[in-house]
C-alpha cells in the first residue's frame, strides 16, 4: 500500500472514527486502554453474545495513531467470533513486533505495518488491541 493511501486511511479514521460515542449501555463489558507516557486514554465497550462480539464502541481522548487504530480494530472485530478476534489480534501484534504475519485478514489495520520504525508509536497502535483481549479474558 503506498503510503498516501495509508496516511489517508488513518486520517480518516481519526478525524471521523468508527463507533466513537458516549453512551451507557448495559450488558457490555468495559475496559479501559491508557498510555502512561502521553494522553491515550480510551474506554472500550463490548458486546459479546454467544461467543460474538455484537457490537462495540469506544470514548476517550488519544492522538491519531490510537484513535484511528481503535476505529479499523472495531471495523474488523464487529460481527466475528472470539476466536476470529484473538486470529486477528495476533496477526496485528506480530505485524507491529515484526513477526510473520498474514496480512489478509488485517484489513485497513494492515497501515500500521512500518509503526515497528518508530518504538514509541508500538503501544498508540496497539493499546486497543491490549484492552479487547482484557475484555475476551473476561468472558
Amino acid at each position: 500500500m503506498n503510503p498516501e493511501l495509508k496516511r489517508e486511511i488513518m486520517i480518516d479514521n481519526y478525524s471521523n472514527p468508527f463507533h466513537k460515542e458516549t453512551k451507557d449501555e448495559e450488558d457490555y463489558i468495559k475496559e479501559n486502554g491508557n498510555n502512561v507516557s502521553c494522553i491515550d486514554d480510551v474506554n472500550l465497550y463490548v458486546k459479546i453474545e454467544e461467543d460474538i462480539i455484537v457490537d462495540a464502541y469506544f470514548d476517550g481522548e488519544a492522538c491519531a495513531i490510537s484513535t484511528s487504530s481503535t476505529s479499523i480494530m472495531l471495523k474488523n472485530i464487529i460481527g466475528k467470533n472470539i476466536t476470529q478476534v484473538k486470529n486477528y489480534i495476533t496477526n496485528f501484534q506480530n505485524m507491529i513486533y515484526e513477526k510473520d504475519y498474514d496480512k489478509n485478514i488485517l484489513g485497513d489495520a494492515i497501515v500500521y505495518d512500518e509503526i515497528y520504525k518508530q518504538e514509541s508509536r508500538k503501544t498508540c497502535a496497539t493499546l486497543p488491541y491490549t484492552a479487547i483481549l482484557k475484555i475476551i479474558d473476561k468472558k
